[in-house]
C-alpha cells in the first residue's frame, strides 16, 4: 500500500467513526462526514455544542476509523491525529475541499454554532483483512506529508 493508494482509499469514503475523550475521561464516538486533503488532513463539520466539538476544544487528540462498512470489504484505516479549528484563508481552502465532497455543505452555513474542524494525522494503520496474509501498513506523520 503506497501513500497514493492510501489517499485513494480514504477518498472513496464519505463517513468515518470519530472518537474523542470527554473532560471526565469517558470515550465518545460519532459518525462524521469527512473530506481529505492531499496531506491526509480530515475535514469535518459539527455544531460547537456537540460533544465532539466540546471534547476537542479541551483535548485536541482525535481518532477515526475509515472503512469496513461494506459487506465483503475488509479494508480499514485507523487514524490518530490532532484536531483544530482553522480560520481565515486556511479555513476557506479546507471548506472548498469539504464542499467538493459534500455539495450540500453550504446550506448549513446558516446553522447557529456551525464549526469546521480539521484533524492532522500523527499515525495511521491500513489493514486489509481480505488478503492472506493480512496486509498491514503503518504510516507516521512524516511519511504522510511527503
Amino acid at each position: 500500500m503506497s501513500r497514493e493508494e492510501l489517499l485513494r482509499f480514504v477518498r472513496t469514503h464519505i463517513n468515518a467513526v470519530q472518537a474523542t475523550v470527554s473532560p471526565d475521561g469517558s470515550p465518545q464516538a460519532a459518525v462524521v462526514g469527512i473530506a481529505v486533503t492531499d496531506i491526509f488532513e480530515l475535514v469535518f463539520d459539527g455544531l460547537e455544542t456537540t460533544r465532539k466539538a466540546i471534547n476537542l476544544s479541551q483535548n485536541p487528540k482525535v481518532a477515526f476509523v475509515v472503512g469496513g462498512w461494506m459487506l465483503g470489504d475488509q479494508r480499514t484505516l485507523q487514524y490518530e491525529g490532532i484536531a483544530d479549528r482553522p480560520t481565515g484563508s486556511e479555513l476557506e481552502a479546507l471548506k472548498a475541499i469539504y464542499y467538493a465532497k459534500f455539495p450540500s455543505g453550504p446550506s448549513r452555513l446558516s446553522w447557529p454554532g456551525l464549526v469546521y474542524l480539521r484533524a492532522r494525522p500523527t499515525w495511521m494503520r491500513y489493514t486489509d483483512f481480505g488478503k492472506n496474509p493480512v496486509e498491514r501498513v503503518e504510516f507516521d506523520a512524516q511519511q504522510l506529508k511527503s
